[in-house]
């Protein structure tokens, strides 16, 4: 059979510049040259057939293939390194398998990941495939991160991390002039982009904003958050996001949070594990860290 993938150098070279927004300090962070990261990217795109990336400004930002493509490898990539790394520390690390969406997987949980490696340098953190229809039965898993709403089935024992918070967002540039963009009113006046799964997340952050009107029909909807937020920045209109899925975005401006009041709901995303399951000490390792960075993540 003829191998399909691509090179582990040009993987990393396309991760590393996804995550940091700029081949430079892509470059700076794997010791080799900018031009290093350019040509095995180049590579990359002529080896799928598709630009992973385009120039906005001075930032380079993962198209939506790009971005869909991130969330498919990502767990891989971060198992080989874990194991790789465990393994020279520590023959006999522990092993911890988990199952989490790619979305907060790429955008929440992969820039943590480092501080837990260097907190466990023993353990191998392995990432099944996401499935959203998956029983959380299979016992090739220790974990799950799923998105739901308290109680669970008591079968399942399940944590709240984060997911609940709701903010809308739009580009930096729609805050400037005299009709910039500052008060719910001003939101209700754009194009309004909406996720396809929760179409009435628009309904729910206006009532909260204390407007009780008839929502607009949204402009445009998308099945997945990265899709919501490259229509957002390409300039298709404004949206109402989780905002734990886009820290890295907003970290680098890329979007801005153009009315600042907290809006909850019940939804959000939980570690869930079979109750019945004998202890695992790594699961409770990683339950304490994750905890910890979720209480972090919400302070913040």
């Amino acid at each position: 059979m003829r191998i399909q993938s691509p090179s582990l150098s040009e993987l990393h070279a396309f991760a590393e510049a996804a995550r940091l927004g700029s081949y430079t300090l892509a470059a700076e962070q794997l010791s080799v040259t900018q031009g290093a990261i350019s040509r095995a990217i180049a590579r990359l795109e002529e080896h799928l057939g598709c630009p992973l990336f385009e120039r906005q400004g001075r930032r380079n930002v993962l198209t939506a293939a790009g971005q869909q493509y991130l969330d498919a490898v990502a767990p891989a990539l971060f198992t080989i390194e874990s194991a790789t790394t465990s393994l020279r520390r520590r023959p006999n690390g522990q092993q911890l398998c988990l199952s989490v969406p790619p979305t907060l997987f790429s955008q929440w949980l992969i820039p943590r990941l480092p501080d837990f490696s260097a907190r466990h340098p023993g353990m191998v953190l392995r990432f099944a495939p996401y499935r959203r229809d998956d029983p959380l039965t299979s016992a090739q898993i220790d974990a799950w991160v799923r998105i739901g709403a308290a109680p669970w089935p008591e079968p399942l024992h399940a944590d709240y991390l984060v997911g609940q918070d709701l903010v809308p967002i739009c580009r930096p540039q729609d805050l400037e002039g005299e009709h910039g963009i500052r008060t719910p009113e001003d939101l209700r006046r754009r194009p309004l982009l909406a996720h396809t799964n929760y179409p009435d997340n628009w309904a729910r952050w206006f009532q909260a904003m204390g407007d009780n009107r008839p929502c607009p029909a949204p402009a445009a909807d998308f099945e997945l958050v990265t899709q919501l937020v490259q229509g957002v920045m390409a300039g298709l209109g404004v949206a109402v996001v989780q905002r734990c899925l886009i820290a890295q975005d907003l970290a680098t401006g890329r979007v801005v949070v153009p009315v600042q009041r907290p809006f909850r709901i019940e939804r959000g995303y939980f570690l869930c594990w079979p109750a019945q399951r004998p202890a695992h000490p790594a699961l409770e390792d990683f339950r304490r860290w994750v905890l910890e960075q979720a209480a972090a993540d919400s302070l913040a």
